[in-house]
């Protein structure tokens, strides 16, 4: 690529960036700074808005960029992270997204207090979102390094390092600022830009097989390398036992951790009733489940187009294979047409980068203020208005995710995405099934289905092939190795029911049924929900 032509890209970037600033200033126009308008947005938001701004939280980079070089590197296998993703949503509709309206206010640790001792549950719940939070921040951030590193010529790391900051402080500025109004339309803008750019590219795609589907499938599987195996599921994870093991865990990660993450659960109170939260998924359904049926001719297109050696080549993790494939459908990165395509595409993600890390931010720095500070506050001391102390967790949110982004630049964002989706299935969701369907659940319960699920998923990932042990690994010239997975969610989700069982079941402290049947009416129907 010339100098022109990057300097081409980076005008998109530029102008994407403005215009995103220029959202956020307009709508922090007139705000009252309200803990309901900073976290909420005020509740103003129609189904359709909020519908587009869930999609946008959801289709990340890790998504458009990750699955579709997973599925690149790995042809059947890779797909089932496309399958996961859409499946996942059926979970939030039938389960979730109409009872966690009714019964919260802010973040997750008002549905799983709202029966129980307030503050040991707001402590567990917070601390758990926030590790959530942050392992999904920084799998955007790996994203944004790996994309404009490419652009800037190459795998450069001071691009990637420098890539990681400027997000990093974008992210606070729009937090800070806007809070969940200009997150909010980030979001929609974001989508827009998304679903356009990826009905583009699926139809150059097409139209370079002349919408032969089988024609794109075996010449996919021809320059991969792998023959029909590439079509085949085992691949990555057919190997061994552990390779089928690890499979199930990710599956089931995937599953279920979109229920528990606190950045998509907050979204359901920026609509004015339940009814409308239910409305807003279904409308996000239609999005999203478009968007992960293109991943699937994207990866495979970047197979037949680039071949897998040259995906490989150009990131071993197969984040760049997207943009990539986008320079060779407009006819080469050395043509206009094909820098000008690329620069787009790359533009597009990383919107979509910036525009999901100030949503993270937000909800991460809404449990530190909405339910950490409130319950660990000293008695005496001198109160500060929760919206101030999100502004600050923002800023330090936001520092620990781009230290942790530089260290493990070099992972696979949607393996980095699989991990955060384990945690939140293993900590966040028995608590909130349990609190919304068992009527004996108790406060011991609550806290020890966060604990018993949270603490395991991260002492797995230490001791997994990912951190130690492996060629591949996070440190690579040192072997603590002991769990054969890479993905906790097989062994951590269970614990964490199992911790929600035992807690209650050995728990002196009896159910109240007033306040038990008190949640019970207004989850279904809304009666008193704020």
């Amino acid at each position: 690529m010339t100098d022109n032509h990057q300097t081409l890209a980076l005008v998109l970037f530029s102008v994407f960036v403005a215009v995103t600033l220029t959202i956020t200033a307009w709508v922090s126009r007139n705000r009252h700074g309200s803990a309901e308008e900073f976290y909420a947005g005020g509740r103003l938001f129609s189904p359709m808005e909020n519908g587009f701004a869930i999609a946008g939280d959801y289709m990340s980079a890790a998504s458009f960029l990750g699955i579709s070089g997973l599925i690149a590197l790995y042809g059947y296998d890779g797909l089932l992270y496309s399958v996961g993703f859409l499946v996942a949503w059926l979970v939030v509709l039938m389960l979730v997204a109409e009872l966690v309206r009714n019964c919260g206010r802010f973040t997750l640790a008002d549905v799983v207090a709202a029966r129980m001792r307030e503050k040991p549950v707001r402590v567990a719940t917070g601390a758990s979102s926030v590790t959530v939070s942050v392992l999904y921040l920084v799998a955007q951030m790996v994203g944004a390094g790996s994309l404009v590193a490419l652009l800037l010529g190459g795998s450069s790391g001071a691009a990637q390092a420098w890539t990681v900051i400027g997000v990093g402080a974008l992210m606070v500025i729009y937090v800070s600022m806007g809070g969940m109004r200009a997150t909010t339309w980030i979001q929609i803008v974001k989508a827009v830009l998304l679903m356009g750019g990826a009905v583009a590219l699926t139809v150059l795609v097409l139209v370079r097989f002349h919408g032969d589907f089988d024609a794109l499938l075996s010449t996919a599987a021809e320059r991969s390398g792998h023959g029909d195996d590439f079509l085949a599921p085992g691949l990555k994870y057919g190997g061994s036992w552990t390779a089928r093991f690890d499979f199930m865990s990710l599956g089931l990660a995937l599953v279920l951790g979109t229920a528990g993450l606190p950045h998509i659960l907050s979204r359901f109170y920026t609509v004015p009733t339940a009814r409308a939260a239910r409305r807003s998924v279904v409308w996000s359904i239609g999005l999203i489940g478009s968007f992960y049926l293109m991943t699937i001719v994207l990866g495979f297109g970047a197979a037949a187009v680039l071949g897998t050696k040259e995906v490989r080549e150009s990131n071993a993790a197969g984040n760049t294979a997207v943009p990539l494939l986008a320079g060779d459908l407009g006819g080469g990165l050395d043509s206009m047409g094909g820098t000008v395509l690329f620069a787009v595409v790359a533009a597009i993600a990383f919107a979509t980068i910036l525009a999901v890390v100030a949503g993270i931010t937000l909800a991460s720095s809404a449990s530190v203020a909405h339910d950490l500070y409130a319950s660990l506050r000293r008695a005496g001391a001198k109160r500060h208005s929760e919206v101030a102390v999100a502004r600050v967790a923002a800023a330090v949110i936001g520092a620990i995710a781009i230290a942790l982004a530089l260290l493990v630049r070099d992972l696979n964002v949607a393996f980095l995405v699989g991990l955060a989706f384990a945690v939140a299935a293993s900590a966040n969701l028995p608590a909130l099934l349990y609190s919304l369907f068992w009527r004996r659940f108790s406060t011991r319960g609550a806290v020890w289905s966060v604990y018993g699920g949270l603490v395991p998923a991260l002492v797995l990932v230490v001791l997994s092939p990912v951190v130690s042990g492996s060629e591949t690994a996070l440190f690579p010239g040192v072997d603590f190795q002991l769990f054969p997975l890479e993905n906790p969610g097989l062994v951590s989700i269970p614990l964490g029911f199992l911790a929600g069982w035992i807690g209650t079941v050995t728990s002196r402290e009896q159910a109240d049924e007033a306040k038990h049947a008190e949640t019970e009416v207004r989850s279904l129907t809304g009666a008193g929900a704020v």
